[in-house]
């Protein structure tokens, strides 16, 4: 099964280069492990556009679609035989990042 492992940033800021490093070391035993299927980061907020066609609207509007202290950073995609085994990477990936993780099983 697959998992989305997603980063939350509560405003820390840039990771540091031990953060950068903690991280590398982390996907390196992902992929070691067979664990690895696609990871990014995501820039902050304030560079989204967010497009709202329902209805074909078709508006644009610069920033994000909320405004809120915690946003999405990053995330790990992972395959992971139960949410146990996903839980356990996702408490690793945390450790390495110094953020936040929320894990949701994919369909």
């Amino acid at each position: 099964m697959q998992y989305l492992l997603s980063v939350i940033d509560d405003g820390t800021g840039p990771s540091t280069p031990a953060e950068d490093a903690a991280i590398d070391v982390f996907n390196a035993g992902l992929q070691a492990g067979g664990y690895w299927v696609y990871a990014n980061g995501l820039t902050t907020p304030d560079m989204a556009t967010t497009i709202d066609n329902r209805d074909g609207a078709g508006l644009i509007t610069d920033g994000p679609f909320v405004e809120t202290k915690e946003y999405l950073i990053g995330f790990w995609i992972v395959e992971a035989e139960d949410l146990d085994v996903a839980l356990k990477l996702a408490a690793d990936g945390s450790k390495a990042c110094n953020r936040k993780v929320e894990v949701r099983p994919l369909h």
